[in-house]
């Protein structure tokens, strides 16, 4: 008897049933400006059978019960790219709508998040990599229980790293305080090299952290 898993190379989390696969389209912040993706994820569902179209916490649109034979054309129809949801590698930038869009927003965080996630989504690391960008000290993205952190103050962004909302939660220490928008992405490279230098497989960020110190994470990142 055949044992399905996940499809990674196709974008396909296999379901609870273990026969059919959901799909992810990448949908970087959550923000969409064309419209019409919304309908061809609707129409494409309808075509193939899914069960469900789900919004996930990632901030996408998944298609869940799709069957195994129909992944690829589903794939051709939606002309998206596929949304990194599993695996060892960085997962979507969290983003919340900021001074783009939200009266409370102090920085720019859906410039900055974009920016994030084309650089780094579907990077391949030691273990996944959550990443989230928010605008104000509301915090609705939850940069504190990520790996990697972002929060904008009315002084600048907050960087922290090595949250983990898991089985073993853990919050995040802060790397720095109130620096600027441009400080960030060169600052980002930073970290992600020395996580990628210096992890063991499947260790997230923060158990790097409790294995290494975090004292002398910060003198290693900063300098």
């Amino acid at each position: 008897m055949e044992i399905k898993t996940d499809l990674l190379e196709k974008g396909a989390i296999l379901q609870r049933d273990k026969e059919t696969y959901a799909v992810v389209p990448h949908i970087p912040g959550g923000i969409l400006l064309d419209f019409d993706y919304l309908h061809t994820i609707a129409n494409v569902a309808k075509k193939y059978g899914a069960k469900a179209i789900k919004m996930t916490t990632s901030q996408r649109l998944a298609i869940v019960g799709i069957q195994p034979e129909d992944i690829d054309k589903v794939w051709q129809e939606l002309g998206m790219q596929k949304g990194a949801a599993s695996g060892l590698c960085v997962r979507s930038v969290r983003i919340c709508p900021s001074t783009h869009f939200c009266k409370f927003g102090q920085q720019d965080a859906v410039t900055l998040g974009m920016a994030l996630d084309e650089r780094y989504h579907g990077m391949q690391l030691p273990s996944k990599f959550k990443i989230a960008v928010c605008g104000c000290m509301n915090s609705c993205t939850e940069p504190a229980v990520k790996d990697l952190g972002i929060m904008g103050t009315p002084k600048g962004f907050t960087v922290m790293i090595g949250g983990n909302a898991g089985i073993r939660p853990r919050i995040a220490d802060v790397l720095i305080q109130n620096i600027k928008q441009e400080e960030v992405l060169p600052l980002v490279d930073k970290i992600v090299e020395y996580y990628k230098d210096n992890a063991r497989k499947y260790e997230r960020l923060g158990k790097m952290i409790e294995r290494i110190g975090i004292e002398e994470v910060k003198q290693s990142i900063l300098g």
